[in-house]
């Protein structure tokens, strides 16, 4: 099995964050992953950040993948932003539905889910992008049940998706069941694990509690019972997650998407640990 790994960055804000993430990406790069991927802001807050961060590394030769999110968005919009991508002869798209800023209460766009923006991109780009959708074993934290938001997924899939990545978890049971059910729907496609690694505990719990991903109470007391101490949260994060990569891979796994949060060391570490190829 050709096996998938990739590296996620977020647009950076800041010309010190611009140079920071130059240096990670450098280091990132000597792993030779299939693909950087680089987020795109709620109601597409962060459209020119992410365009201009992904020509940045497409530029240097490496294989990139912009986000994009259809909430806020009109269709004339995405087209002219999938047709900047093609000129410059970018392949591959992660397709999402993406969030409204908070607070917004209107210009939710023309375009409600991800499947219409997978439909969007094949009938305006035809086979030119490899597109991604995001798949939540611990399902989506607004899906009104379980089995609806299978249905989601499939449904995406269906609209032209060639592989998806999930939110991060560390549960490898939710992952393997929802793999089961979505074939069980005959979704074929691969699902990439998307793996967080831990450094920091309060900044995990707040983005755990926003969307939805479960942290197991047994690590969540132990990260919390080290406080401050940061190198200890470090090393009992690494353990934690190596053990669930280890596990998935060995489970069949299609791949790895590592959230990289712009930083290097913690995903450098797992790749060691993980025997992985360079």
């Amino acid at each position: 099995m050709q096996r998938t790994y990739s590296f996620e960055f977020f647009p950076p804000k800041t010309p010190e964050g611009a140079d920071k993430l130059r240096a990670v990406r450098a280091q990132l790069a000597a792993l030779a992953p299939d693909f950087f991927s680089v987020t795109f802001g709620a109601g597409g807050s962060t459209r020119e950040g992410t365009f201009n961060t992904v020509m940045e590394i497409h530029r240097e030769g490496l294989p990139v993948a912009p986000h994009i999110s259809c909430i806020g968005s009109t269709r004339a919009s995405i087209v002219e932003l999938l047709q900047r991508y093609r000129s410059a002869g970018v392949r591959r798209i992660v397709a999402l539905r993406g969030d409204l800023p908070s607070g917004a209460g209107a210009g939710r766009g023309e375009l409600a889910y991800a499947n219409e923006l997978v439909e969007l991109i094949r009938a305006e780009t035809g086979d030119w992008f490899r597109i991604e959708v995001a798949a939540y074993p611990e399902y989506h934290p607004q899906a009104r049940s379980p089995a609806e938001d299978l249905r989601n997924f499939v449904r995406k899939v269906r609209a032209g998706a060639d592989s998806a990545i999930t939110q991060y978890f560390y549960n490898a049971d939710a992952y393997a069941r929802f793999c089961e059910e979505a074939r069980r729907l005959g979704c074929e496609v691969p699902i990439v694990p998307g793996i967080m690694p831990i450094t920091n505990f309060a900044q995990l719990a707040r983005f755990s509690d926003a969307c939805g991903a479960e942290i197991p109470r047994w690590v969540r007391l132990k990260l919390a019972s080290f406080g401050d101490d940061r190198e200890s949260i470090r090393a009992f994060g690494l353990d934690v997650v190596t053990r669930l990569c280890e596990r998935l891979l060995a489970d069949g796994a299609p791949g790895l998407h590592f959230y990289t949060m712009n930083q290097a060391e913690a995903t450098v570490e797992l790749w060691r640990r993980l025997g992985l190829p360079r």
